[in-house]
């Protein structure tokens, strides 16, 4: 008699098959995140995501100094200019659709004025160099492996001077046929950042880096290229991270690929993974890269969050002034016991100044 085909199936995916996904099991990281640790993130539009978060915990950060960018070398490029304190000048701007636009930045560092770009670009540039030095975890997610080069003989109304290389960051709208697509080999995108963990090494040698790879889809790239440029990246980061061993892996791109796989977890673009989604990757980042020493100031932090967001009927009501007395209490303790954190905001919220 012919057995029941249920039953060539392991137990373990029975189990899995009856909750209807595959769960991600990711080991805790040999080294984690504290409060007293410096992070600096740069990337794509995901690195928003987890910066946020990190900032409502009260991790001391710094997020895309350039602007959101993409591809590992614009990513590396730009902190390569922190390390060697880069200051931009006008021979690095272009002017295009009435701004002034650097074409290592993201756009909304484009300016109608050309010395406000300048200083904003300037300011960023300082602030990062500053932070990067004394920066003990970088994270670094990676977009995509395509990278848009200036064709041959661009036209030089759109050509900044003093260009270190032909691939931009950043397009700003100027029409495509300026620039010639390209995706990466996995031994290119290696080869950045290998030479960018030399650089690194050099300029701070405690710094750590983890890579994650955006599980944002590049849909207009197409679903078969989007997948091409997400392999390469995923090749050249493990061989990175399996070569030293301050560097790590988390695999963002997989938990909401492969974990979460459902279009559920996407917003309406379809591209963008959503709140659940986003919430679900940090959930798995704090259990495998924070020390849970942490876990009790980031448990009070939720509440504080909580209570910040809430809008009273009655402002002026006796009720509510003991609710901001109350949580002022709160904060000033966590000031007390965290001295190293800073609670100033909260602080002045719930004085009601």
């Amino acid at each position: 008699m012919p057995c029941s085909k249920a039953l060539l199936w392991p137990k373990q995916f029975l189990f899995n098959m009856t909750n209807f996904r595959l769960a991600l099991d990711i080991p805790a990281f040999p080294q984690k995140i504290n409060h007293r640790q410096k992070l600096f993130l740069s990337g794509s539009c995901f690195t928003e995501h987890i910066t946020r978060q990190l900032r409502s915990n009260k991790f001391a950060t710094i997020e895309n100094p350039n602007g959101i960018l993409f591809n590992p070398v614009s990513i590396a490029a730009s902190l390569v200019s922190y390390i060697e304190q880069k200051r931009y000048s006008e021979e690095d701007l272009f002017y295009y659709n009435e701004l002034w636009n650097s074409w290592d930045h993201h756009s909304r560092f484009s300016h109608p004025d050309k010395q406000t770009a300048l200083q904003q670009i300037n300011s960023s540039q300082q602030a990062a160099h500053a932070f990067l030095k004394q920066t003990n975890w970088l994270i670094l997610t990676l977009g995509s492996a395509f990278v848009y080069e200036w064709m041959e003989k661009p036209s030089s109304l759109y050509r900044a001077k003093n260009r270190a290389n032909d691939i931009v960051a950043n397009c700003h709208k100027v029409p495509t046929d300026r620039f010639r697509k390209r995706l990466l080999t996995a031994e290119e995108v290696f080869t950045v950042l290998d030479n960018l963990r030399y650089r690194l090494m050099l300029f701070n040698p405690a710094i750590k880096v983890i890579y994650t790879i955006s599980p944002v889809r590049h849909a207009r790239d197409g679903l078969v290229e989007n997948n091409k440029s997400k392999a390469i990246l995923i090749q050249a980061v493990h061989h990175i991270v399996e070569k030293f061993e301050d560097h790590f892996y988390f695999p963002a791109y997989e938990l909401v690929i492969d974990d979460l796989r459902d279009y559920r977890f996407y917003a309406e673009d379809m591209v963008h993974p959503n709140y659940l989604a986003t919430a679900y990757v940090w959930e798995k980042f704090t259990d495998a890269c924070i020390d849970p020493h942490c876990y009790a100031l980031m448990k009070e932090m939720e509440k504080i969050n909580i209570a910040v967001k809430h809008r009273p009927f009655n402002p002026s009501s006796a009720a509510h002034r003991q609710f901001l007395s109350s949580y002022f209490s709160r904060v000033q303790a966590l000031q007390d016991q965290y001295p190293y954190l800073s609670f100033t905001e909260e602080l002045k919220y719930f004085s009601g100044s």
